[in-house]
């Protein structure tokens, strides 16, 4: 669906009403920016739909169980709502509508998010860490502002050099959270790896996304970039990395910021892992990221990655609908074709299974002599989570394969 590029301002303008203005207002707004997207209300009246047209209906024996009894006094009729619930029920209904994932931050609806159906988020249960382990907090600063992160020191530690693994949280989580879910600093106790979580903060993005559909935050030395790899250079400064074994991974704008700095500082990352993200500068703006996120983002001569790039490795669930797996398809074609040999790539497919769990196929890419430029991975049956991730995160699904795990051995295989 083609999204009109004055959307945003109507819905900018329906919140200043809501906030401030007057109800009625920011309903006409909003369904002023409705037909402007070609969506009608859901009733030909003005007045917004009740959260019972949004949420799912009863079950049965809820049904059973809120229904009165025969002896009982006829209750009194629900109060109406009031004007400022129903302009917010139908802002709601209309983000529901577009499929607005977990909020897009501040360049977005100040609105309430929408999480994927299916799953689970959780508040992050901290992990009991292994004796002699550390999970510290640091903040780095640059011209474009200023960052907190976490990072993990396995317990196997001893002043040797170790690879250093950055992670970049979806929306509305946190580094805790992240690490939590993904299982990353187990594994880091395992690889001899340190690992590193960037925050981003709600005054950035309200959601807390990674901002990956701003003009610039898709620039070398700009913006969140500059953020990210400022973190990592810190890291590195102060601790003995293994300058060649330094990769970037994230899930959903995480993910679609992964694929930004990896192409942007292919002089510091050596590879990067992408789960249920989108391609390298798939948007500019608040409308052309919900098109690409809904629809796809297709081949574009102006959003071709510049040459140079790093090895990828990418996971999608086919039923994901909050970033369509087209997204993944294009990601896999552009991040290989943008590396040394990449035009002359040699594809190979395989499907598994995991025990219990979901259907995958396995497509990697290889130049000739078989040096891997990527891998992608497309779960079969999983939506917008974490593959293989722990419950006590959130946006994961247990059911498999582990793309934590294999990002680390697709990691190894290109150092």
């Amino acid at each position: 669906m083609k999204l009109p590029l004055n959307m945003l301002e109507h819905m900018r303008a329906a919140t200043r009403n809501l906030m401030g203005n007057g109800p009625t207002a920011a309903t006409e707004a909003i369904q002023q920016a409705l037909s402007a997207a070609g969506l009608a209300p859901k009733t030909a009246s003005t007045q917004a739909p009740s959260m019972r047209d949004i949420n799912p209906p009863p079950t049965p024996a809820q049904a059973r169980a809120e229904q009165p009894q025969a002896a009982a006094a006829p209750e009194t009729p629900a109060a109406p709502p009031t004007p400022a619930q129903a302009a917010q029920d139908f802002a709601q209904d209309f983000m529901a509508r577009l499929g607005v994932p977990a909020g897009l931050g501040q360049h977005s609806f100040e609105m309430p998010n929408f999480h994927p159906p299916g799953f689970n988020a959780p508040a992050a249960t901290p992990a009991e860490m292994p004796a002699g382990a550390q999970f510290i907090d640091g903040v780095y600063r640059n011209h474009a502002g200023t960052r907190s992160y976490k990072l993990y020191i396995p317990s196997s530690y001893h002043g040797q050099a170790m690879p250093l693994i950055v992670m970049l949280h979806g929306c509305t989580q946190n580094p805790d959270d992240f690490a939590a879910g993904t299982q990353m600093n187990a594994l880091a106790e395992e690889k001899e790896c340190f690992v590193v979580y960037p925050a981003q903060t709600q005054g950035a993005n309200s959601s807390r996304c990674w901002n990956w559909f701003n003009a610039i935050d898709q620039q070398r030395d700009q913006g969140e970039p500059s953020l990210i790899a400022g973190i990592a250079r810190q890291v590195i400064d102060e601790y003995p990395v293994n300058e060649r074994e330094v990769f970037v991974a994230g899930l959903s704008a995480g993910g679609a910021m992964a694929v930004i700095v990896g192409t942007l500082y292919p002089d510091l990352f050596a590879a990067v892992g992408v789960h249920s993200g989108l391609p390298f500068a798939s948007a500019k703006d608040l409308p052309s990221a919900l098109a690409a996120m809904k629809g796809g983002a297709m081949p574009n001569a102006q959003r071709q990655a510049p040459a140079g790039g790093v090895p990828i490795i990418v996971f999608h669930g086919d039923r994901d609908t909050t970033v369509n797996p087209r997204n993944g398809d294009e990601l896999i074609a552009q991040g290989v074709r943008s590396q040394a040999g990449g035009k002359a790539a040699r594809a190979a497919s395989i499907d598994g299974s995991v025990p219990n769990g979901h259907r995958y196929t396995r497509t990697t890419h290889s130049q000739a002599d078989g040096s891997p430029l990527g891998e992608h991975w497309v779960i079969h049956g999983a939506g917008h989570a974490w593959s293989g991730g722990s419950g006590s995160g959130s946006y994961t699904d247990g059911k498999g394969p582990d793309a934590s795990r294999e990002m680390l051995r697709f990691f190894k295989t290109v150092s």
